[in-house]
């Protein structure tokens, strides 16, 4: 059957026979329905364009919903809307009433169930689904109350959830005659904004199940697209209305919204959906509607589900630098790119286009370079393309220091290192092994630099005042950009609330002198970094006895640097102004801003030049603090199966026994003993962002004695084991060598 095109005028194709419980008889098809509809939509329409708000023709012209970036846009004057805009919100319409509940409808569904007599349940399904107003005559709790705050959208969920469950195993008449009602609701355009019932209606329909089939797909795009054209003000109910889903509720939609993108980028067969062509305005819609979902699940606390589940795999098959350029041509324009909607790509796309505008920046440079070293007819040297490193082991520090001061400008080059007086060529293991003794010096306690935090297990910024030095802190900075840029994990352990500042602003500014790092910082931060000071200061916050009196604080705070106390004022003259019940918010909101920001401003600032001096890229603004985090540290997640199937093996092959032995214990160990293998075997616990299959493991035979212990490399990530005889054996060896390698020193 040849599918009609889903253009302004074209007709809706017919919609796909679902899945149905027992037999039923063959039905009409829909398309006279659809016919009369498109009729009726086509006079709605020519009647409405006159209507609607100038500069607004179809959905993918208005601006996006998501809290993505953003460019400045000029907003239109309150005097230059229409009048239809600018009269008063319309009055509710009267909702017909209804008292069927949860339980009785299922006790119906259940009977029509075993007598096989449907015609009551299909009643209320073509009842209920006919209008906007029936909608909310059935799932109303109080058919004629406003319910017209964001608290509550008046909506029965049990109701809901007991007919959206039973739909898809009723008779495929009832199944399609809720779709034919919904392209009645959907197809009756209206003047003006849209009333809280109308949203109502829109909540309730965007949870239906049916949307899952790729054949009711086109009344899904029609539903999304009419969403997504709704108010600010109107997409800010729906997205308070949405986060007091349950988990189950609310991750359904979110899951139907990613595959309908992934189904429109990519059918499964060449006419399974309308021309792409004659659907642009398809994945702008959903795109919008998903922003929604995800700004419900940003304002929970906690989030419902992880910001990870609504990245969409498909978007790693496409011209990603196609879309980012789009992005950076037009922002969030009427030209549509995935970029104005971060949270969908996936790390590993942003990783990659960071790591290929930097290539194309440095490759401008390069090519200018050259072109200059022709021209004046001087010798080309092949190092051109590389940031070489020279250093001596003995001088470690004060060598990268040295070199990557000097060499600036070579920064976004590809990285190669060399030890002076160590023969050897850099394939990457040279490089790794001068991150992990550059990091493990920077960060050891008797450098002074950070301070570990014990009960937080992470690092933070030491206040000690260096003479206005601060160029180590440029240079770990520095580091963590090269990581980034050269696909290296780190061994760092910063708290989130650090990559927070690292993104703050996202990109650098031109003027050195302007404040950078500086983002609002709250007990939650404080919390990351030192729980028991932060819990301390709730218990000040929530002290019934008299502040002032028993506490006897002011607004001056002592800190140790280097053994000596010394004292800060919150305020101009905090040491004469004593802590009240009445100040104590503002001194506990001073205070932490005072440790997490004022007290090591210079220090990270620099630290923060030093990151940017080499991620200089756009594509930062698409990160959110946890992607910086991954792309520096890696992923906590570990998937020791996926580990095995990218392995190499030299001396052993994946059928030898003590590899079929390594690989039992390996997946028999507990989460906490495969972290400490993984760090054993390359310096880190965390996986790269491109997954296990990036960290190029390699298990290797030696011959020695089955007494000795495994022996790792990890600036090659590779394990060297013994032929052991048996598995109990090897386990204990390896648990043995993996519980005690911190401190052995690297190889």
């Amino acid at each position: 059957m040849r599918r009609q095109h889903c253009g302004e005028g074209d007709k809706l194709p017919p919609i796909a026979s679902v899945p149905t419980r027992g037999s039923a008889p063959p039905l009409p098809s829909l398309g006279t329905l659809v016919d009369t509809l498109n009729r009726r939509r086509a006079r709605v329409r020519d009647a409405n364009v006159a209507a609607a708000p100038s500069g607004f023709k179809h959905v993918r012209d208005l601006p996006p919903i998501n809290g993505g970036p953003t460019r400045p846009e000029r907003r239109a004057s309150v005097d230059t809307l229409p009048p239809e805009v600018k009269a008063p919100f319309p009055r509710e319409p009267v909702v017909p009433l209804r008292t069927k509940t949860a339980k009785d409808f299922l006790e119906e569904a259940e009977r029509a169930d075993l007598s096989g007599d449907w015609r009551e349940v299909r009643d209320f399904y073509l009842t209920t689904f006919d209008s906007f107003i029936e909608l909310n005559a059935a799932f109303k709790r109080e058919a004629n109350a406003p319910f017209d705050t964001i608290e509550d959208s008046g909506v029965d969920g049990e109701l809901v959830d007991a007919v959206y469950d039973a739909l898809l195993q009723t008779p495929a008449d009832i199944q399609k005659s809720v779709l034919k009602g919904i392209i009645n609701s959907l197809l009756r355009e209206w003047k003006g904004p849209r009333t809280k019932d109308d949203l109502r209606a829109y909540f309730i329909l965007v949870q239906n199940p049916q949307y899952s089939s790729t054949g009711t797909y086109v009344i899904y795009a029609h539903l999304l697209r009419q969403m997504a054209a709704l108010s600010e003000a109107d997409h800010h109910f729906l997205v308070h209305w949405l986060k007091k889903l349950p988990s189950r509720r609310f991750r359904q939609p979110v899951e139907r919204l990613l595959r309908f993108i992934s189904a429109r980028l990519f059918p499964s067969e060449p006419d399974e959906l309308p021309p792409a062509s004659k659907c642009a305005w398809w994945i702008p819609s959903a795109a919008k509607v998903l922003a929604l979902f995800n700004a419900a699940n940003t304002v929970s606390s906690p989030p419902i589900m992880p910001f990870t589940d609504f990245y969409n795999v498909a978007l790693e098959h496409i011209d990603f630098m196609e879309e980012y350029r789009t992005w950076q041509s037009y922002g969030n324009s009427s030209r549509f790119s995935f970029c104005q909607f971060p949270f969908i790509v996936p790390t590993v796309v942003k990783k990659a286009i960071i790591q290929k505008d930097c290539e194309q920046q440095m490759m401008i440079r390069a090519r200018q370079s050259l072109v200059s070293k022709v021209s004046r007819r001087q010798r080309v040297d092949m190092n051109l393309v590389f940031l070489n490193i020279k250093v001596r082991r003995a001088h470690l520090l004060a060598d990268s220091l040295d070199e990557l001061s000097r060499k600036r400008c070579d920064l976004k080059k590809k990285l190669r290192v060399t030890f002076v007086g160590e023969a050897g060529l850099d394939m990457g293991g040279l490089t790794k092994e001068w991150f992990l003794l550059l990091v493990r010096r920077i960060f050891h306690a008797d450098y002074g630099m950070f301070t570990y935090m014990t009960e937080s297990r992470c690092h933070w910024f030491s206040s000690w005042k260096c003479d206005n030095n601060y160029s180590e802190f440029q240079l770990i900075g520095t580091l963590m950009g090269l990581a980034v840029y050269n696909s290296i994990t780190l061994d760092i352990h910063f708290p989130l609330y650090c990559y927070r500042k690292l993104l703050t602003p996202p990109t650098a500014p031109c003027d050195r002198n302007a404040p950078v790092g500086v983002a609002t910082a709250t007990l939650d931060d404080l919390r990351q970094i030192s729980p028991e000071l932060a819990h301390g200061l709730d218990e000040l916050l929530t002290f019934d006895g008299d502040v002032e009196e028993d506490l006897c604080l002011t607004f001056q705070v002592w800190r140790e640097e280097m053994g000596v106390a010394k004292s800060y004022n919150l305020r101009p003259g905090g040491d004469k102004i004593p802590v009240t019940k009445q100040n104590r918010k503002e001194y506990v909101q001073l205070y932490v801003d005072f440790l997490l920001n004022k007290s090591i401003h210079k220090q990270f600032a620099a630290f923060y030049h030093g990151f940017h001096s080499v991620c200089t890229s756009d594509a930062l603004m698409l990160l959110r603090p946890e992607e910086v985090e991954m792309l520096v540290c890696g992923s906590p997640q570990l998937d020791m199966s996926a580990l095995q199937k990218a392995a190499r093996y030299e001396g052993y092959t994946k059928g030898d026994a003590t590899i079929r032995s390594f690989w039992e214990v390996v997946r028999s160990f507990p989460p906490d003993l495969q972290k400490k293998l993984l760090h054993f075997a390359t310096g880190s616990d965390r996986v790269p962002v491109g997954g296990m299959a990036d960290l190029n493991f390699k298990i290797s035979k030696i011959d020695a004695p089955t007494d000795w212990l495994p022996v790792s490399h990890t600036c090659f990530n590779q394990i060297c084991l013994p032929p052991y005889r048996s598995r109990k054996e090897l386990k204990h060896k390896l648990t043995i060598a993996i519980s005690n390698a911190e401190g052995f020193g690297l190889e």
